[in-house]
């Protein structure tokens, strides 16, 4: 239970104490402390860590450096809520900033500051909440809103007040309804972007309505269903009828749904439906009601064929059985084969054997440069040492990433599986989790996932009989994108702040507490089950050159169909742009797509045909890097995308070299001038010799890859920088450069004026409406609401 802010002389101490004694009060354990504290009080007290310092051997200078770093650390009180706005890469480009600027007016925030007056919110913004398919998203308290826009900012606010915090991070552990006798299954996804979407209310409804009227059926939660744009949706699976799936369902629509394939075991149930279902239709033929639910409830596949489109090109490896398996059901992922490969790894081949196999298979590291992953399992393995450590990298720190997230959320037995076979090869026993703070549902999944698997003897001690032992913590980031980098990681989970080191010694050497280490992200462990269960010849077929096997993407921004996908190595951006994911929505011209996140580049439309590998990503200035994928159309400035991921990367650089800190600062102003029309022609050859100095000279691959959005906006869309020198934006999106006016086609109905947050608009109803530039803040508000198309942009 939080305990609201006081003033520090009547602070209770008592609870810090209680953290100490159930986390430890060792050097290491200073970030568990502190995000216990803060998880208490909402921020961290001065008196909260001088106490700390005087029970434990955690040094002021320790606790003050690793407080101060990490950005989700606060050290003033906040509000009541904590309002965290996504800024992700998706929500960027469809109007994070409007959002927030529109959040901080309903709340009367002034600038510098971030709590309303009554100490009600706070608002924050957040790198990435992960449901970047729903952007913009907010997050307040657990509870995580989508699609939110300036327009009803205030609307979600005043709802949250009204109906209350919905911790949508905790859930059953196990499906309510699945002991009854069962004709079927109802099966609904409950990730984290479906929960955002208003799944979780639906999986309610239909427990509600099978314990209601005693349908014959299971309700089952599964993990994430990939169709992201379509959520919520209910499947109906009988294995006397066609499976049906049922998109973006309502809650009123759940009991009409599940009536049509399950008859209520009672006669009077029965019928008390059939009349309610008559009385609907009569009431539906007669009564004007614009509150009734007006979703038509067809199956899917017969009003949608395009479902096939986003799914024929697909393979699921890393996603196997994807929307079929609950995720914390432990004995249905042993139903699925699961745990039969580390049985096989364990008691009938030898270490040598296992990372034979894995080279053979060609599998490359998901999580960045792709680096071969039996090479890095040799190299660990052949290390001499008493202890050795393995670190699964879930933090994910990429805006416009949420791979990570979903394979955490949908399958985390499978990972933990993968990392008992790299732990069993390379000889460590211990490891651990590094999950980003901000997925509270993978945390919660995992750490179900790790309890389960001890219980059952597939983690602790002399796993299936043999002298192999196991045992895996969680640590949470506490919001460094930096610690993506293993080397910084390490430090992270050592409690200290996440600032990488120059290499050799490589982690496979002198890693964690300076013992061998061997990190791999998420999904490149959730492939190895698969690759040892099926053959590494199998997995080697797929793909092209040196990229085998598949990739999971996370396809989001101007898409029409978003969500996450896993494709051959080798298939093109067009085919994943255009065919999975159905095009630019709104008929918009497809312009770029950004892929890798922040170390990734900007590949323009012409470029679209090029193969999505390792190789052929670096040869047109870009990356894989964790998967992300996010669609640009005829809307997006190139220049603003550049500066956006500058001013990521160089806030998030922890500043340890020169050229990361101070090259990604000079070429953030350099750009900044750019979008504020200020630019002049020199400065295009001084951004670009700053950004190769920065590639070059960086310490870590954050420096060294943060240029890549700047070099290859340079090289493909050199002609928007050159207008910018102009003072023209082409796609009208910097503020510095454009003006809102209204035509003669305005009718003077006063939406606009009702709607301006500042207004610039004054109240003239039948008039021709004019507005004022000196209070025009250029929030787009206008010309989005407008029925006559008579706002436009100049």
């Amino acid at each position: 239970m939080k305990q609201p802010p006081r003033d520090k002389s009547s602070l209770d101490l008592t609870p810090v104490e209680g953290f100490i004694t159930d986390i430890g009060g060792e050097k290491e354990n200073v970030i568990p402390i502190l995000q216990a504290i803060q998880n208490h009080y909402d921020y961290l007290p001065q008196a909260a860590l001088r106490r700390v310092c005087e029970l434990t051997a955690i040094s002021p200078a320790s606790i003050s450096g690793v407080s101060t770093f990490y950005s989700q650390f606060r050290h003033k009180p906040a509000g009541q809520h904590t309002v965290h706005v996504c800024a992700g890469t998706a929500c960027h480009v469809k109007g994070a900033q409007r959002v927030i600027d529109a959040i901080r007016r309903h709340l009367k925030i002034g600038a510098g500051r971030d709590t309303d007056d009554d100490k009600l919110f706070t608002v924050l913004e957040v790198a990435c909440l992960g449901c970047c398919t729903l952007a913009p998203v907010v997050q307040i308290g657990s509870a995580v809103y989508g699609h939110i826009h300036p327009e009803n900012a205030a609307d979600m606010l005043i709802g949250f007040l009204e109906k209350g915090e919905r911790d949508q991070s905790r859930e059953p552990t196990e499906n309510l309804t699945k002991k009854r006798e069962s004709l079927g299954e109802i099966r609904i996804g409950l990730g984290s972007c479906c929960i955002a979407g208003g799944s979780d209310q639906v999986y309610r409804n239909a427990i509600e309505s099978v314990v209601k009227s005693k349908l014959p059926a299971t309700v089952k939660r599964v993990g994430c269903v990939g169709i992201c744009h379509q959520t919520p949706m209910i499947e109906i699976v009988r294995p006397d009828r066609p499976t049906a799936i049922y998109a973006k369902v309502k809650p009123g629509d759940v009991d009409d749904i599940l009536l049509r394939y399950f008859r209520p075991r009672s006669l009077v149930k029965r019928m008390i439906h059939a009349v309610d279902k008559s009385t609907r239709f009569f009431e539906s033929m007669f009564v004007d009601n614009p509150e009734r639910e007006t979703q038509s409830c067809y199956p899917l596949g017969v009003r949608d064929q395009r479902m096939t489109a986003f799914s024929d090109q697909q393979i699921h490896i890393a996603t196997e059985r994807y929307g079929e398996i609950d995720p914390v059901d432990l004995e249905e992922y042993r139903s699925a084969r699961g745990f039969v490969a580390l049985r096989r790894c364990v008691t009938e081949l030898t270490p040598d054997r296992v990372i034979d196999e894995i080279e053979a298979s060609g599998l490359r590291g998901r999580g960045g440069g792709g680096f071969p992953t039996g090479k890095k399992w040799r190299a660990v393995s052949q290390e001499i040492g008493k202890r050795k450590f393995l670190i699964c990298n879930g933090d994910e720190g990429d805006p416009g990433a949420f791979m990570d997230r979903m394979l955490l959320e949908s399958y985390p037995y499978r990972i933990v599986e993968g990392m008992a076979i790299a732990a069993y090869s390379v000889g460590a026993n211990q490891g651990y989790f590094y999950i980003r703070a901000e997925y509270p549902l993978a945390v919660q999944r995992v750490r179900h996932a790790l309890e389960m698997c001890e219980r059952a003897d597939f983690l602790g001690d002399k796993i299936f009989g043999s002298h192999f032992s196991l045992n895996l913590k969680i640590m949470e980031g506490a919001g460094a994108f930096v610690c993506g980098e293993e080397t910084a990681l390490i430090k992270s989970i050592e409690g200290k702040r996440g600032m990488p080191r120059i290499r050799p010694p490589f982690p496979s050497q002198k890693g964690l507490w300076d013992a061998p280490t061997l990190v791999n992200n998420s999904e490149t462990f959730s492939l190895v089950p698969w690759i040892m269960r099926m053959g590494a010849e199998k997995f080697a077929r797929l793909g092209t050159g040196q990229s085998k096997g598949t990739k999971v993407f996370a396809l989001a921004g101007k898409i029409a169909r978003g969500g996450l996908i896993e494709a051959r190595m080798g298939i093109t951006i067009r085919q994943i742009v255009e065919e999975i994911g159905g095009g630019i929505a709104n008929g918009k011209r497809f312009k770029a797509v950004q892929i890798g996140g922040p170390s990734g580049g900007c590949i323009p439309a012409e470029k679209a045909d090029v193969s999505v590998d390792f190789e052929s990503l670096n040869s047109v200035g870009a990356m894989m890097g964790s998967g992300g994928l996010v669609a640009l159309d005829e809307d997006d400035c190139m220049v603003d995308i550049a500066r956006y991921f500058l001013s990521f990367t160089q806030d998030q650089s922890c500043g340890k070299c020169t050229f990361c800190r101070i090259g990604t600062r000079r070429m953030l102003d350099i750009l900044e001038r750019f979008c504020e029309g200020r630019a002049q022609a020199s400065d295009l050859s001084q951004l670009e010799k700053l950004a190769h100095l920065t590639k070059q000279g960086s310490l870590c691959g954050l420096g060294k890859t943060a240029p890549n959005p700047v070099l290859t906006t340079l090289k493909y869309f050199r002609h928007e920088y050159e207008a910018h020198i102009r003072g023209v934006c082409p796609a009208k999106k910097c503020k510095d450069l454009i003006a809102y006016s209204i035509t003669d086609h305005c009718i003077g109905c006063t939406i606009c004026a009702q709607q301006c947050p500042t207004e610039a608009i004054a109240f003239t109803p039948y008039q021709k409406h004019h507005i004022d530039a000196n209070k025009c803040v250029c929030c787009d508000t206008c010309r989005q609401v407008c029925p006559r198309q008579a706002v436009i942009v100049q």
